[in-house]
């Protein structure tokens, strides 16, 4: 399928940095063809007028769970330890069996809506078992996206606190063996830090490095509590980091410091958490979040820029999780949203990468399209039927006692 999107103001890579020129974009199948001139032998099915619109790569969550999408607003205002174990995990053990088979159902949801995914279900364990019913579920459970070349999946060890070395370095051989990447919490409070140091008389981050699970491409998600050691290490290792400021702040466990890893040469990229701790799940505002909060805990507007928060949030996600995409440029992934310039959040349009970090909210995207395919057009959903998943979600929540 051909798509043209003519005379759009784009957000492109140049000299090492973005850049806003019109083009027109040439998208054939699934990946970007050309910019501004049309490749031989392209057909046009589809054109999309570009005026007064903004392209900008398709934003990169690269932390979050999706199973708690019926969390919203049931476990709030508390501290971590209480969050976790005494709320978010007795709903998770009420959760109906089909929707305790995360990879299966993130997975259909996936195919259905056309989105992309990297994905896989959490792992915790203590001995090096290759017979672990949980690795043997997420192994199985991975065939389900074997024919979708929107799904990419990798291992999910929980955390250094439900993991013992042990069983890292059996998640860390399978990962090895069978070319998985790596996706785990480190470092994501004090108590954790604490407990570590008193137990192991180590850091989180020396505690995972140890079991050669680094071996493998590994997203870490948080890394609150990380020294300079720390960062050393993970830059070595090229461990990416996924920073989550909004449910960091919401559970009162820090900052990432985010400029430090930078400055070590760590690739930080961006998340949202779940939606259990962090209500929202809007990158808009968490790019805002992120450029905004670094410079008041370290006392100077320059140390994060708009531009370097739109490379987190885009480029930097697709380095981290393998995907050729990220960039609105030839031979990357078709995944770009046009935004609608005609709304007070883009206006004047003097400086669109300043506005989308500090001024934009998400509901200026009009139109978007993934893979290739144009899965939402004027605001409207193409591939999901919304009243049947409001619905659904409804039953669930009165089922768990959520919707009082």
């Amino acid at each position: 399928m051909g798509i043209l999107i003519k005379n759009v103001l784009a957000i492109v890579p140049k000299d090492g940095s973005d850049a806003v020129e019109r083009h027109d974009i040439y998208i054939d199948g699934k990946t970007i063809a050309a910019l501004d001139a049309a490749p031989a032998g392209f057909v046009a099915e589809t054109t999309i007028d570009g005026t007064g619109r903004l392209a900008i790569p398709g934003l990169i969550n690269a932390h979050t769970h999706t199973y708690m999408s019926m969390m919203r607003n049931a476990a709030d205002d508390l501290s971590f330890t209480d969050w976790l174990f005494n709320t978010v995990q007795p709903i998770e053990d009420r959760l109906e069996p089909d929707q305790q088979m995360h990879i299966h159902q993130t997975t259909r949801a996936v195919r259905e809506s056309g989105m992309r995914a990297v994905i896989g279900r959490g792992l915790v364990g203590d001995t090096y078992d290759r017979a672990d019913y949980r690795l043997a579920e997420a192994l199985e459970e991975m065939g389900d996206g074997a024919d979708c070349d929107r799904l990419t999946f990798r291992l999910n060890p929980h955390a250094p606190y439900s993991c013992s070395q042990d069983y890292l370095r059996m998640v860390a051989d399978v990962a090895r063996e069978r070319g998985l990447g790596i996706h785990i919490h480190i470092a994501e409070g004090q108590v954790e830090s604490d407990n570590m140091w008193r137990d192991h008389h180590c850091t989180p981050v020396e505690y995972v490095a140890a079991t050669g699970l680094f071996d493998c491409p590994t997203v870490a998600a948080h890394c609150i509590r990380v020294n300079e050691s720390d960062i050393r290490i993970l830059a070595d290792d090229h461990v990416s980091v996924a920073t989550n400021p909004a449910s960091n702040m919401k559970l009162g466990n820090g900052f990432a410091p985010v400029p430090e890893l930078i400055a070590g040469g760590v690739n930080v990229c961006l998340g949202t958490d779940g939606v259990a701790s962090n209500n929202a799940q809007n990158m808009f505002r968490e790019m805002g979040l992120l450029a905004l909060i670094h410079k008041g805990t370290h006392d100077t507007p320059e140390c994060i820029s708009a531009d370097e928060t739109l490379r987190i949030a885009t480029a930097n996600g697709a380095r981290a999780l393998g995907l050729d995409a990220g960039m609105i440029e030839a031979g990357r992934l078709a995944d770009i949203a046009l935004l609608d310039l005609d709304t007070p959040s883009m206006m004047p349009n003097n400086n669109l990468i300043a506005a989308l970090a500090y001024s934009a909210c998400g509901s200026e995207v009009d139109t978007v399209i993934i893979d290739g395919k144009v899965v939402m057009e004027h605001r409207e959903l193409r591939t999901i039927d919304e009243e049947r998943v409001f619905a659904e979600i409804r039953r669930i929540c009165h089922r768990l006692g959520l919707d009082k």
